[in-house]
């Protein structure tokens, strides 16, 4: 009879446990699509002297323009590697888009939010005027389902070891980051994406059919997901990749000389939970009955061992 409360509860807690974490987000898989910093369906614009730390690519548009005076990796324009790469992120665009969302995780805003991995849905237009904190290492996917537009000066913070290239934004129409912007993530847009004035990008601006404009922006391309930022600059030769560093350390990485001058320095976010984010991280919401079960389960589980024990010490006396 003892065995069998302890198997009991035991069991139990397994069974309790697998709602609480069915919920995780699935990597959508971008595939060749993630060989690139930037793609398009139809063209890519630069004015200004844009830094992109990976290779550009356009299908089946033919055109890329504005390099010189933007810097870039590889060009490629309608080759059967774009091709494929357009395949993939239609592909992990769809994936991102039918990944379940629980109706816990229904917004309406972005701004001044703390989120943990998981998928997030807004049925509409998705907007950032403030800061966004999101905390955890896994995967994070936003279902939009218009169009996403942040305000001058809207910050994508990453803290507890959450990283760029585990952050999926499907985007039903186009996206628009505005100027001054430090923004993270894949953005997938079904149409345009537009990085205006000294807009900052920590992952890659994919379009699956239409624009890509820049205008003076940095776009850094996560190389996997490590704690520095090592990106595959091959061309032009001369200007290197920014180099090794903490990926989101407090306070300013300067500009040591490694990106151009004009785009002055690397903000980073300041490793901290925002003013007024108090309360359960969306993901938790509705998942407490869940929780207080497991913690009756290991309750009870605790009990049935120390009765268990008490008995077997008075037969030795």
């Amino acid at each position: 009879m003892r065995r069998s409360l302890i198997s009991f509860g035991f069991a139990a807690l397994i069974v309790l446990i697998l709602p609480a974490t069915a919920l995780a987000a699935t990597d959508p898989g971008l595939g060749g699509a993630g060989n690139f910093a930037v793609l398009a369906g139809q063209t890519v614009t630069n004015t200004g002297p844009s830094w992109i730390s990976g290779q550009i690519g356009v299908a089946p548009g033919s055109s890329i323009t504005g390099f010189p005076p933007g810097i870039s990796g590889p060009q490629l324009v309608g080759t059967s590697v774009v091709t494929t790469a357009q395949t993939n992120l239609t592909a992990a665009y769809t994936n991102a888009a039918n990944a379940p969302c629980p109706a816990t995780n229904s917004l309406s805003d972005l701004s001044n939010i703390t989120l943990v991995p998981g998928v997030y849905c807004l049925t509409t237009m998705a907007t950032l005027t403030g800061t966004l904190t999101l905390n955890g290492p896994g995967i994070y996917i936003f279902q939009i389902g218009s169009t996403l537009i942040t305000a001058p000066g809207a910050r994508v913070v990453l803290i507890g070891g959450a990283q760029p290239c585990d952050i999926f934004w499907q985007v039903s129409s186009s996206a628009t980051i505005a100027t001054t912007t430090t923004f993270v993530g894949n953005i997938m847009a079904l149409t345009s994406i537009a990085m205006q004035t000294g807009a900052t990008l920590w992952g890659r601006a994919l379009s699956r059919n239409g624009a890509v404009t820049l205008d003076t922006n940095r776009i850094i391309q996560p190389s996997g997901c490590t704690t520095g930022l090592t990106p595959n600059f091959t061309a032009p030769a001369p200007v290197p990749g920014p180099g090794p560093f903490s990926m989101w350390p407090a306070g300013v990485v300067p500009n040591s000389g490694n990106l151009p001058a004009s785009l002055g320095t690397i903000v980073t976010a300041p490793a901290a939970v925002l003013p007024g984010n108090t309360g359960v991280p969306l993901e938790l919401r509705g998942q407490f009955p869940w929780l207080l079960l497991i913690a009756v389960g290991a309750g009870v589980g605790a009990t049935v061992m120390g009765v268990s024990s008490r008995r077997r010490r008075r037969r030795r006396a």
